[in-house]
């Protein structure tokens, strides 16, 4: 009896630490639906637009959120950018270091 009172506690805490986890992160996901749903409203992808709703509310809770790791492609972008113009003035050392900094804090 004992064996199976202490397997069941131990299931039910192995369980809750399981669960843990997708409770504290189901408030972002509501807040990410959220804004979906209003920037979908403002675009005018109402309740009754179907297909068009769906594909945005797809598009748009995929995608990464500024600070939840999307940064890096972005980041990479703005490199890709700068570096560019940077060529096509053909700047050169120290003016190239500052025309860089500035682009990419920009």
């Amino acid at each position: 009896m004992q064996t199976v009172v202490r397997t069941l506690t131990f299931a039910f805490f192995a369980l809750s630490l399981a669960v843990t986890p997708l409770a504290i992160a189901a408030p972002a996901q509501q807040n990410k639906m959220k804004a979906c749903n209003e920037q979908a409203n403002e675009k005018g992808f109402g309740e009754g637009k179907g297909d068009e709703r769906k594909a945005f509310m797809k598009e748009c809770l995929s995608a990464k959120s500024a600070k939840g790791g999307g940064g890096k492609a972005t980041q990479q972008n703005k490199m890709k950018t700068c570096n560019k113009e940077a060529g096509e003035k053909n700047l050169k050392g120290d003016d190239r270091k500052k025309f860089m900094s500035d682009c990419l804090s920009a």
